[in-house]
């Protein structure tokens, strides 16, 4: 609070500092401007005045927006290129108010050509000036026919809509004016007449500004509408929030692309393009709007309102007489047709033909209960409950680590995004298998009995222990057990392993583990909104 109090502070200080300048800069223009107009000065002054207020909310506005928004988030910078190379993208500023409102002020006053040429392509598809349409698409039909005029035709736009204006423009056509002189012919001969045609962007404040402003509010609605609209329709059916129509949209999409890969060279594409390309714009014309829009309430209307009849209770005896005599019209109709026609809707096609898992995937964790001898009483301590097996050779033994992991059992949790499937964990058995699994040498394995796996020291001591004292955690999580879990540490064998003894053979380290095995499933999330 106290910094943005300190920033506003300054900014006023330096708002009044160029205010005072601007009084300066007034006054000496005044000076220099005695015979200037009331009226002109008065302008002059309000117009002053307007940018000076706009310029301090401005500020305020970016030292407010600069205490919320960090200055340096990281997105506004490239990473240094240590190589030659020059980099790929320039520095970019932060966000700033004063420039946001800059930029949008000079995008604003050059984005008319882009709504001139939207709205030249409606009036070309909706069929204003049919000239121009039949044009289009008699261009349109010798691109589809020959598709290697698609190269030319850039080169046909950039000559008969560019070149050819620009050249009219800077040599235009005499007047008519019949009375003085006869051939009104153009020759386009002589020097130039008329200065050449340049695009300037709109002046702020004028009526093509305003209409830009126009325009962009509305593209922007439409925008707004066509990504809702889109959203709705097609984010549930691929989302799998339904699973059985998401399923089916995926088979069907897959299927469509095998016989697309098969069968795609013998689709008659020319054809296509021409047809669909027609239909499109034939539907634009008003003749074909209103046919279509007739069609639509001749027969999409009167199933929705008979739908929402037959939902709905009669009111009196003429409209039960209606509903009755359209249910004997479709009975006849039924029965006049030779093949009964099923009406199956899609989604009892789908809930029949697409079979989904109820259950969740499970898997099986593993948890290592390791002990420790005391020193004095040459006793087993219970130590901990790890995920490691903390053998010999294991990284955290060689690099002196303690081991980590949960003091008690019931401190074990599963991984996360799953859960507990058994009630209680169980005893691994095989204690040998996942010795061999795991490449686990300098140690004696018990087959029977409590399948404790023992440190074997070796003459130079490898075998002891490295870490004493507590654990390095209070809480743990169990592994998932995989095919390939514990593949090698990447260690060479050193010492005596359990294969060059018998059991009870040898000199016993201070730690033995023994493994424990828990089925886990998966979590079901729910998502809120």
């Amino acid at each position: 609070m106290e910094e943005f109090a300190s920033g506003f502070l300054n900014v006023i200080e330096e708002d009044a500092a160029s205010g005072m300048e601007d009084h300066e800069d007034e006054v000496q223009r005044d000076a220099a401007d005695t015979a200037e107009p009331d009226s002109q000065k008065k302008r002059r002054s309000l117009r002053n005045g307007i940018f000076r207020a706009a310029n301090i909310q401005d500020k305020l506005l970016e030292k407010l927006v600069s205490q919320v928004i960090p200055a340096d988030d990281g997105h506004s910078q490239v990473p240094d290129m240590t190589g030659g190379d020059p980099p790929a993208f320039t520095e970019r500023p932060g966000f700033s108010l004063p420039l946001m409102t800059t930029n949008f002020r000079r995008f604003n006053a050059r984005i008319g050509v882009v709504f001139k040429f939207q709205a030249r392509v409606l009036r070309l598809l909706s069929w204003r000036r049919p000239t121009h349409t039949l044009s289009f698409l008699a261009v349109y039909t010798f691109v589809c026919l020959d598709p290697y005029l698609l190269f030319a035709l850039p080169l046909a736009i950039s000559l008969f809509g560019i070149f050819v204006p620009s050249f009219i423009a800077r040599h235009p056509a005499p007047t008519p004016d019949a009375d003085r002189v006869r051939n009104m012919s153009y020759y386009p001969r002589g020097p130039p007449l008329a200065p050449a045609r340049t695009v300037k962007p709109t002046k702020e404040l004028s009526r093509d500004f305003f209409r830009n402003l126009g325009d962009l509010q509305n593209v922007m609605e439409d925008f707004s509408v066509a990504h809702d609209k889109i959203i709705a329709l097609v984010v549930p059916k691929t989302n799998f929030s339904d699973e059985a129509l998401s399923s089916a949209l995926f088979v069907l999409l897959f299927a469509s692309f095998l016989l697309m890969l098969i069968a795609a060279h013998l689709l008659p594409l020319r054809f296509i393009a021409l047809v669909g390309g027609w239909a499109g714009i034939l539907s634009g014309h008003p003749a074909v709007a209103r046919w279509l829009q007739q069609t639509k309430l001749e027969y999409l209307e009167p199933t929705n309102s008979a739908a929402s009849s037959s939902s709905s209770p009669p009111r009196d005896a003429q409209q039960q007489q209606q509903q009755q005599q359209q249910q004997q019209q479709t009975t006849t109709q039924k029965k006049k047709s030779p093949i009964p026609i099923p009406n199956i809707p899609f989604q009892t096609l789908i809930t029949n033909d697409i079979l989904l898992d109820s259950e969740p995937e499970t898997r099986e964790v593993e948890i290592f209960e390791l002990q420790r001898q005391s020193p004095t009483t040459r006793e087993w301590e219970p130590w901990l409950f790890s995920p490691s097996p903390y053998d010999p050779l294991s990284a955290p033994r060689i690099a002196g680590e303690r081991p980590r992991g949960a003091r008690f059992f019931e401190d074990v949790l599963p991984p996360p995004g799953w859960e507990w499937s058994e009630k209680k964990w169980a005893l691994d058995l095989w204690s040998r298998e996942w010795v061999e699994e795991r490449i686990i040498t300098g140690v004696e394995v018990e087959t029977e009995g409590e399948r404790w796996v023992y440190d074997i020291c070796n003459s130079g001591g490898g075998g002891s222990s490295s870490g004493d004292g507590l654990s390095g955690g209070d809480e743990g999580e169990a592994g998932l057990t995989r095919n390939d879990s514990g593949s090698g540490h990447g260690r060479t064998p050193s010492g005596l392993n359990w294969e060059e003894g018998d059991e009870g053979m040898g000199r016993r380290g201070q730690w033995r583990r023994r493994r424990w095995i828990r089925m886990v499933k998966r979590k079901k999330v729910t998502t809120s909104g």
